[in-house]
């Protein structure tokens, strides 16, 4: 089973949720944090590493001496990754999305590919629950083949717990792709639902089924509550504002190591069971 934390926006909560799930699962749950761009479930879950692996993807290179200047591989290339300017070929490998077409469409075999480092990806332990997470390298613009490397360390036999990105772009797609189940973490403040509306129709689109739980929830208004109960959307949990949860995520401490949130986590893995039909 794969289930994936997502969010309209950042610091609704996304990452509590997703790291004290997979705590309270134990060694059934797989913790995959997918958030590349600011990978943070190990702040909390703490795992001990035991792998690591360098992700590169394919960018072209040209060979000038074979190259005849037809300037068919620029005009393939949807992301102006390519440009030819008189006897001279430019390639931009930050536009580049690593598809291969430009090599294929080549006239005189001229293209070739060559390997560009994006990130990294890190497998470890964490108590009995198996971590996986990726970085991407900094100042690197596309995450989804960083992201798409990440998830095929999901194990069939896990209940895989997925943080997404946040937002509602490329990232959060690739991250939500073939997922059995989608909770999205808002706020009840006019942002989080301006942003929780946007998450609701991505999920919709992918025909994936939902469920919302609301952090800080006696903060606000009632109009998350209200569009939920409209949408038919079960609010699987609430979390209150409290000092004493904001200063245990502070130091890095998960919630489900008092008895009262691990009951409550629980109770939320059974909602998820209910409404994604028990594919385990």
């Amino acid at each position: 089973m794969r289930i994936c934390i997502a969010s309209g926006k950042g610091g609704t909560g996304k990452t509590t949720i997703a790291t004290n799930l997979a705590a309270v699962l134990g060694k059934v749950a797989q913790y995959v944090d997918c958030d590349v761009e600011e990978p943070n479930g190990h702040l909390f879950l703490k795992p001990k590493i035991e792998y690591s692996e360098i992700v590169s993807v394919p960018v072209p290179k040209v060979d000038l001496e074979k190259c005849d200047f037809c300037r068919k591989c620029a005009d393939f290339c949807q992301f102006n990754a390519i440009a030819v300017l008189g006897k001279n070929v430019l390639i931009f490998p930050e536009l580049c999305h690593s598809c291969g077409g430009c090599k294929l469409i080549c006239p005189k075999e001229a293209i070739f590919e060559t390997s560009k480092e994006i990130g990294r990806l890190e497998k470890g332990i964490a108590k009995e629950v198996e971590f996986v997470h990726g970085y991407l390298k900094i100042g690197e613009a596309q995450a989804v083949p960083l992201i798409e490397r990440v998830k095929k360390e999901i194990k069939p036999n896990k209940v895989a717990v997925i943080d997404a990105p946040p937002g509602t772009s490329c990232p959060v797609i690739a991250a939500l792709k073939g997922v059995d189940m989608a909770i999205l973490v808002t706020e009840p403040t006019p942002f989080g639902l301006y942003d929780l509306k946007l998450a609701v129709g991505v999920v919709r689109i992918l025909n994936i089924p939902l469920g919302v739980v609301i952090n800080r929830a006696d903060l606000g208004d009632e109009r998350v509550f209200d569009y939920c109960e409209k949408e038919n959307i079960p609010i699987l949990m609430t979390i209150p504002f409290d000092k004493k949860i904001a200063e245990d995520y502070a130091k890095g401490e998960l919630l489900v190591r008092k008895t009262f949130w691990h009951d409550r986590f629980l109770n939320l893995w059974t909602k998820i069971k209910t409404i994604s039909g028990d594919k385990l």
